[in-house]
């Protein structure tokens, strides 16, 4: 068998270039690992790097090597351990480098290649094919209208945008700079003319006298406004992203919702929250927690806060609807919800859900994913919503987790790339 090694140096970025390569030829063993990996971690170490092992049989690379025939001439090294006819005894391990695997009478190996993900890469293998659907009043990027804002004052402009207050500010100071050692001057000399003319000094008050016309025409001779003064409102154009997107992410946190379910849950959401912020800069996300009551709070207490409490679930679709009301238009933005619960409701309060969804929210929303989370059988909340599915199939979606292993499927299903029509 013959090597080829190729000595060559490396040009710039190379090695970044081989490497997606690489990331590339061996994608689907990488998003399995990518998957296994999140449902083993905890819910703050999702966005870590991960170690992904592909199999020796899964890597094979192109060999040149001597074809059967032809004559030989080859000069082997002696030594001074092994004669004619002799056995070379195998390596122990079965793989050909002294591996720890267990005993084995036949074959041969290698071992599995092991490399490192970087936190980067995992969280693009994470949410490569995703996206949220249905976007279609605004596009997220790239789509920018513009506002008109006050930006000061310049010297030039329309004579609709001249500032008069600024104009006569601006003249006023000019004129205090030009004019003032000439008025000083004069008034020292008014003040000596008179002095003069009180001890009859003709001489020295005709002096002054025409000492006192060339000052004043001087000061006359400074214009009271000039071109120079004008002074014109000044406004130039912003940018403002139509790509206006918001996620409204409703959680149970009552008493029903023992540790483990909550746990799932908040696993989800961490799941949707990074992906919004990996892809959608521009997008905002409201966190709503609900028992009894529903509360909109921030990320860390959305995550973290052990309140809990009896459960009407409805309280957080009201105040959903009270949000979009006050800061959403549907006009103007994309609106997302994911509801995530373990089903269980107030007895009356499950048709109240599915009213406020078909008549308010629905109607308003691009998509609305409901997660029920429970190892029972669908509980009330999720038969009054089957109703809602046959009604809203391309807005409205909602899946069933019993254990963490369903998670990244469930959350992959619900905001995987659907093909262009």
């Amino acid at each position: 068998m013959s090597y080829i090694i190729d000595r060559r140096e490396n040009s710039k970025n190379k090695s970044a270039v081989n490497r997606q390569r690489f990331l590339d030829r061996y994608k689907k063993h990488i998003k399995k690992a990518v998957s296994d990996a999140v449902d083993a971690r905890s819910i703050t170490d999702v966005e870590r790097g991960e170690e992904v092992t592909i199999a020796g049989d899964d890597i094979s690379e192109p060999v040149f090597q001597h074809g059967s025939g032809g004559r030989r001439t080859v000069v082997h090294p002696g030594n001074k351990e092994f004669v004619t006819g002799d056995r070379i005894q195998r390596p122990s391990g079965g793989s050909g480098g002294g591996g720890a695997g267990d005993a084995s009478d036949s074959g041969e190996g290698d071992d599995d290649f092991v490399f490192q993900l970087t936190q980067d890469e995992f969280l693009e293998f994470l949410f490569d094919d995703l996206a949220l659907p249905n976007l279609t009043k605004r596009h997220l990027k790239g789509n920018f209208s513009f506002k008109y804002e006050h930006a000061g004052f310049t010297n030039y402009g329309v004579p609709a945008k001249l500032s008069v207050l600024r104009s006569l500010k601006q003249a006023k100071a000019r004129r205090i700079a030009l004019c003032g050692n000439s008025r000083k001057l004069l008034a020292a000399a008014i003040e000596k003319l008179e002095e003069a003319e009180a001890k009859g000094d003709e001489l020295g008050a005709f002096r002054l006298t025409d000492e006192i016309e060339l000052l004043e025409k001087r000061i006359k001779r400074v214009p009271f406004l000039d071109t120079i003064d004008l002074r014109y409102k000044m406004h130039i154009k912003r940018p403002v992203p139509t790509s206006q997107a918001v996620m409204f992410c409703l959680m149970d946190v009552s008493g029903s919702m023992d540790q483990s379910i909550k746990d799932m849950a908040k696993r989800f959401y961490l799941l949707l929250y990074m992906f919004l912020k990996r892809h959608y800069e521009k997008t905002d996300i409201v966190f709503i927690r609900h028992h009894t009551v529903a509360k909109e709070v921030e990320e860390q207490e959305f995550f973290y806060s052990r309140e809990t409490g009896g459960t009407v679930v409805s309280s957080a679709l009201r105040l959903m609807t009270e949000i979009i009301d006050d800061r959403y238009s549907p006009n103007e933005w994309n609106i997302y919800g994911a509801q995530a619960s373990d089903g269980d409701n107030w007895n009356d309060d499950s048709p109240t859900c599915s009213k406020l969804l078909r008549e308010k929210l629905l109607p308003m929303v691009q998509y609305f994913a409901y997660v029920e989370i429970t190892k029972r059988s669908h509980q009330a909340l999720w038969r009054e919503y089957d109703q809602l599915a046959d009604e809203f199939p391309e807005s409205f979606a909602q899946r069933h987790i019993q254990k963490v292993a369903d998670i990244f499927p469930v959350f992959h299903d619900l905001f995987h790339k659907k093909d262009a029509a």
